[in-house]
């Protein structure tokens, strides 16, 4: 019987989010140009099956501008293939009380299963106020929100990833609230592990980094005290979970601590 496998942080992306500005560092390094036609559905789907994984979780993404990712092209991918995607929800922070009421409405209307915000791409660190009705929001509906930890790969900068203060201080702040801190800290990742360690409902997500360069003592985490702390991610399509996943027999899990990596944290924290 094959392991079930679920990517909580991926994006079947639009043209204008693949060609946005801010992932040409993203670009350089992979090796790609700026692309003429959207990433079709087929190819995401091809993607997972590759890998064997069985459910993504689908953000949106927002920003000062609008949104590069809108909650209802999410909608429409979760409405056509139910079994394979689940939603995340975007949200716009200048506006609080509009955002609070279209999260609510995308997850009791929709069902979607996590509030996600990149917080670099606002510029604004999660502790800012702006935030706050939003976190207390996603601890009334039930559900976690994700937030991005470590440096930004993209040209923007990374001082909003910092797992300390900031997300210990979240933590704090709403004890109740499930915490998904999504590409791992790094270069940070030991604050990240630490955080995770106090707060109960603090939890990390491995996205945008493939097995063997999982740093030492995240891996110790996972199989250790951490195991039920960790899920895959993947941040497709900047990277793919068969590349995500290439290496993870090196890393020496056991048969638990592996299947709670790969899908039985993430279906305990999405109530998947």
């Amino acid at each position: 019987m094959s392991e079930k496998i679920i990517d909580v942080w991926m994006q079947h992306p639009n043209l204008e989010f693949s060609n946005h500005e801010m992932f040409a560092s993203l670009r350089r390094w992979n090796k790609t140009d700026v692309l003429t036609e959207a990433i079709p559905l087929e190819w995401t789907l091809a993607a997972m099956d590759q890998a064997g994984v069985d459910k993504s979780l689908a953000c949106a993404w927002s920003s000062p501008n609008g949104y590069l990712i809108s909650n209802e092209e999410v909608a429409d991918l979760v409405q056509r293939l139910p079994d394979r995607f689940a939603g995340v929800a975007g949200a716009d922070l200048s506006k609080p009380m509009e955002a609070v009421r279209e999260l609510r409405k995308w997850v009791t209307e929709y069902g979607f299963k996590a509030l996600r915000i990149v917080q670099w791409v606002w510029n604004l660190p999660p502790t800012d106020r702006l935030y706050y009705p939003l976190y207390a929001e996603c601890v009334n509906l039930g559900i976690p929100v994700c937030l991005q930890v470590g440096h930004t790969g993209p040209l923007r900068p990374s001082e909003t990833g910092r797992p300390i203060p900031y997300i210990d201080q979240i933590a704090l702040d709403f004890p109740e609230l499930q915490i998904v801190g999504g590409h791992i800290g790094y270069p940070w990742t030991t604050e990240m592990i630490a955080v995770a360690t106090k707060h109960e409902n603090v939890y990390i997500d491995t996205s945008a980094y493939s097995a063997n360069r999982f740093p030492a003592e995240l891996v110790e985490f996972m199989k250790r005290h951490g195991r039920k702390k960790v899920m895959f991610g993947t941040n497709y399509p900047m990277i793919t979970p068969e590349k995500c996943l290439r290496d993870l027999n090196s890393l020496g899990m056991d048969d638990e601590s592996r299947a709670l990596f790969l899908s039985g944290n993430a279906e305990r924290v999405f109530k998947l």
